[in-house]
C-alpha cells in the first residue's frame, strides 16, 4: 500500500474522554489478551445495568433451540410494562458487539432498551457462541436461530412478527448485516430494517482507514486482525470467505431491508462502512449513512455526553421512528 496519509483528527470532546483512559485500554487487542478482556468485561457488566430501566420493562431470560446439532441459544427478552397486551408491538432484535470474541446478551443492550422505551417496542437480545473457541459459522448460526425463534414466537412475547428490526454495533453490526443477507437469501422471514452501528464488515483489513488508525482509538487494525482471525482462522483475508461471515464480501446487495449505517470519520471501519452503504445504493436499495466527524470506534459509549454522541443517538432513534411509522 502507498504511504498512508495522517488520520483525521478526533473530535475534541471525544479526544478528552480517550485521554482519561489511555493507560487502561489499548486499541490493539491480541489473541493472548482475549481471556483477560473477557474477565474484565464480565466484571464491568455485572450489576451495573438496570434492565428494567426503572420499571419500564419486564425482563426474562429464555433458552431457545439453537442451530441443528448445536447448543441452545440464550435470549434476553424485555417487554414494555405499560403496553396494552392486545396491541402487538414492534420488535428490536439486538446482536451485541465485542469483536467476535467478547460479550453476552447484556452487552450494549442499554441503547436498544432506550429505543424500546421511547418507541414502545419489545427488545430481544441474543447471546451467541464466541470465537476462537467457536469459529464461523457458529456465531451467525446462533444469531439466525434466535431470530427464527423470535419471529415464530413474536405474539407470545407481545411483539408483531411483521415489524421486526435487527440491530447491532461493531461485531454485532457485522452479524446483523450477515443476518440480513441470510434472510434475503430465503433463510427466514423478512425484517423491516437493519440498524448497523460501526459494523465490522470486512475481514481483509486493508482499507486506508484501517491503516490510518493503526495504534489509535479503541479498536485498531491489530485488534481487527485478531477478531477476524479468531472467527475465520487461516481463511481470514484470503479467497472464498463467504458473505455470511464477512458481509463486505457480498457481490450482490440487492433486495435487502432498509439500512441505517453509521461510523466515525476517525475509526478503522470507516471505509468499509461507507463502501457498503454505497453498494446498497448502487444495487437499488435504501440506506441512510452517517459519518460522525472525529468519531473513533465506540465513541458514544465512552463519551455519551459529547455533542457528536448525542447527535448519533438522536439520528438512530429518528431513523427507527420513521421506519416504524412507515
Amino acid at each position: 500500500m502507498p504511504q498512508v496519509p495522517p488520520p483525521p483528527p478526533f473530535d475534541p470532546e471525544l479526544a478528552a474522554a480517550l485521554e482519561l483512559i489511555k493507560d487502561q485500554i489499548s486499541p490493539g487487542l491480541t489473541m493472548e489478551e482475549i481471556p483477560a478482556v473477557r474477565q474484565s468485561a464480565g466484571i464491568e457488566l455485572s450489576g451495573q445495568l438496570d434492565l428494567t430501566l426503572g420499571g419500564a420493562f419486564e425482563t426474562e431470560d429464555r433458552t431457545v433451540p439453537g442451530p441443528a446439532g448445536a447448543p441452545a441459544v440464550s435470549l434476553l427478552i424485555c417487554r414494555p410494562t405499560s403496553a396494552d397486551p392486545a396491541t402487538p408491538l414492534p420488535v428490536i432484535y439486538h446482536v451485541h458487539g465485542g469483536g467476535m470474541v467478547v460479550g453476552d446478551n447484556r452487552a450494549g443492550v442499554d441503547g436498544p432498551l432506550a429505543w424500546g422505551r421511547e418507541l414502545g417496542a419489545v427488545v430481544v437480545s441474543v447471546e451467541y457462541r464466541l470465537a476462537p473457541e467457536h469459529p464461523h459459522p457458529a456465531p451467525i448460526e446462533d444469531v439466525h436461530a434466535g431470530l427464527l425463534w423470535t419471529a415464530a414466537h413474536a405474539e407470545e412475547i407481545g411483539g408483531d412478527p411483521d415489524r421486526i428490526v435487527i440491530a447491532g454495533a461493531s461485531a454485532g453490526g457485522g452479524l446483523t448485516a450477515a443476518l440480513a443477507l441470510l434472510l434475503r437469501d430465503g433463510q427466514g422471514p423478512p425484517v423491516i430494517g437493519q440498524l448497523l452501528m460501526g459494523p465490522m464488515l470486512d475481514d481483509r483489513n486493508e482499507t486506508v482507514s484501517s491503516h490510518q488508525m493503526a495504534g489509535l482509538g479503541l479498536w485498531d487494525r491489530t485488534a481487527n486482525e485478531t477478531g477476524w482471525t479468531a472467527l475465520l482462522g487461516e481463511r481470514r483475508g484470503g479467497p472464498g470467505v463467504p458473505p455470511h461471515a464477512a458481509p463486505a464480501r457480498a457481490t450482490d446487495l440487492s433486495g435487502l431491508p432498509p439500512a441505517f449505517l453509521d461510523v466515525g470519520s476517525a475509526e478503522t471501519f470507516r471505509d468499509e462502512v461507507v463502501d457498503y452503504a454505497s453498494r446498497i445504493w448502487q444495487s437499488g436499495g435504501t440506506a441512510e449513512l452517517h459519518v460522525w466527524p472525529g468519531g473513533y470506534h465506540g465513541f458514544d459509549g465512552l463519551a455519551p455526553q459529547a455533542a457528536v454522541s448525542r447527535a448519533a443517538r438522536a439520528a438512530r432513534l429518528d431513523w427507527l421512528r420513521r421506519l416504524l411509522a412507515g
